[in-house]
């Protein structure tokens, strides 16, 4: 199984991010043998055994046989002038990774038109409070929604205007395809 290959700060074993190493994420062979998977977090998932780390060296070289096929020089280097850094390409992939799941799809739908609490969230997707508690905190942790407290409850809202957008364009898209 092909590797993907993640520039990230190491993390010690206390689960602290050190500078410098760059961590492999291996292929679902090995998550399984780690016991990996689940609804961890973040920064457990990234303390799993299926993470190793590796040289900055070995980490993403230049592929030389697609330099080999190149016809556009220039439009080559524009492309490549415009390309995201890693770091920015692994939040990014998180972000959509947290949306991936319909249920938080359907939370971000609904606080897309008003804040509300977990209750009431619940009852609007059709899930238990508990499982929406889940999927809030899992929210939370990427930034995607904010939270507040009021007494005894907590209200959650998106976080900012562009996590409503990504839905909106999202959701456009699809709408496109099932015309």
């Amino acid at each position: 199984r092909a590797r993907s290959i993640f520039s990230r700060k190491r993390l010690n074993m206390r689960g602290k991010l050190e500078a410098g190493a760059t961590v492999v994420k291996a292929g679902a062979a090995s998550r399984a043998l780690s016991g990996g998977g689940g609804g961890a977090s973040f920064l457990e998932h990234m303390t799993k055994p299926s993470y190793v780390t590796t040289t900055p060296e070995r980490a993403r070289t230049p592929n030389s046989d697609a330099d080999s096929h190149i016809v556009d020089p220039k439009g080559v280097e524009a492309a490549r002038a415009t390309l995201c850094s890693e770091d920015e390409l692994i939040l990014f992939a998180d972000t959509f990774q947290i949306l991936a799941n319909p249920t938080r799809l359907q939370i971000v739908r609904a606080l897309s038109q008003r804040e509300l609490c977990v209750g009431d969230l619940a009852a609007a997707v059709g899930a238990s409070p508990s499982a929406v508690s889940h999927h809030l905190r899992q929210l939370r942790q990427m930034r995607l929604v904010r939270h507040h407290r009021e007494g005894k409850l907590t209200f959650y809202a998106l976080d900012d205007e562009h996590v409503a957008r990504l839905f909106e364009l999202g959701l456009e898209h699809v709408r496109e395809e099932l015309e």
